[in-house]
């Protein structure tokens, strides 16, 4: 890195179909023009799965090419995979990203996978009376700023309907029933749409996707110090201009405290 301020971990967190891999694609640009070397790390808790590539979502591989991914289809399709076994990779991947001088970028939709990453957590449920739970404490392992990406609501819900059509025009049925014969494991199951494409319900399938943004941007309101970037105007590459302007913005803010 060739900067005089080491980068905090960055975080793109939002619901599905708003666009959190292209922007953080277009970060990486950015970034690579300042001499940093980025990294995206994974926290889908579905695109974890080999073979589901397509259904998921998962970054392309021209997306791919220009951003390196970790933690992506690693995982078979058969095998139960947990937040418990998530976190001591995710750990890892940040701790060495950070030791190389690399800019680790956080990015996926999960939320509870988003603050495994980032934070030392307890994986014990919060007690039913408390308020808050340690899942949502706002202490994380490193310097981090977490960016929640949102837009008009009508304008994401065309989003993902679109989103769905073009998942399932581009295959997912096969991939599905590739993973069916594997004996898909009881996690990989819970794919948004698994079901929805072998029958054919697109409609159903797009109606899944909107209530499931809806607990994202739930989930989303619930995490401490957010920074949140309406991008409705905005392509990937305006948006992560407005995050690096914001990342410009903490580091000055910082240096002179």
């Amino acid at each position: 890195m060739t900067g005089e301020r080491a980068l905090p971990v960055i975080a793109i967190f939002g619901p599905t179909g708003v666009g959190k891999t292209g922007v953080a694609v277009e970060l990486a640009d950015l970034l690579r023009r300042r001499g940093e070397d980025p990294v995206a790390i994974n926290c889908d808790a579905l695109q974890v799965y080999e073979g589901l590539e397509v259904l998921t979502g998962a970054p392309s591989a021209a997306e791919r090419r220009r951003l390196e991914h970790r933690l992506l289809g690693f995982v078979p399709v058969s095998s139960d995979f947990s937040v418990g076994d998530y976190m001591p990779l995710a750990h890892a991947e940040v701790d060495a990203a950070l030791a190389a001088g690399r800019a680790p970028i956080v990015v996926g939709g999960t939320g509870l996978y988003l603050r495994a990453a980032l934070a030392e957590l307890s994986l014990r449920k919060a007690p039913p009376e408390s308020p808050d739970s340690e899942l949502w404490s706002p202490e994380t392992r490193h310097p981090t700023v977490i960016f929640g990406l949102d837009m008009d609501r009508a304008r994401l819900y065309e989003r993902i309907d679109a989103r769905a059509a073009a998942i399932a025009a581009a295959g997912a049925a096969e991939e599905v029933r590739r993973a069916e014969a594997l004996g898909p494991g009881r996690t990989a199951r819970k794919a948004l749409g698994f079901d929805e494409v072998l029958a054919g319900d697109l409609e159903r399938m797009q109606r899944r996707s909107r209530n499931y943004a809806r607990r994202q941007l739930t989930w989303m309101r619930k995490i401490p110090n957010l920074v949140r970037v309406d991008r409705t105007e905005l392509d990937d590459a305006a948006a992560a201009a407005r995050l690096l302007a914001l990342l410009d913005r903490r580091g000055d803010a910082t240096a002179a405290a």
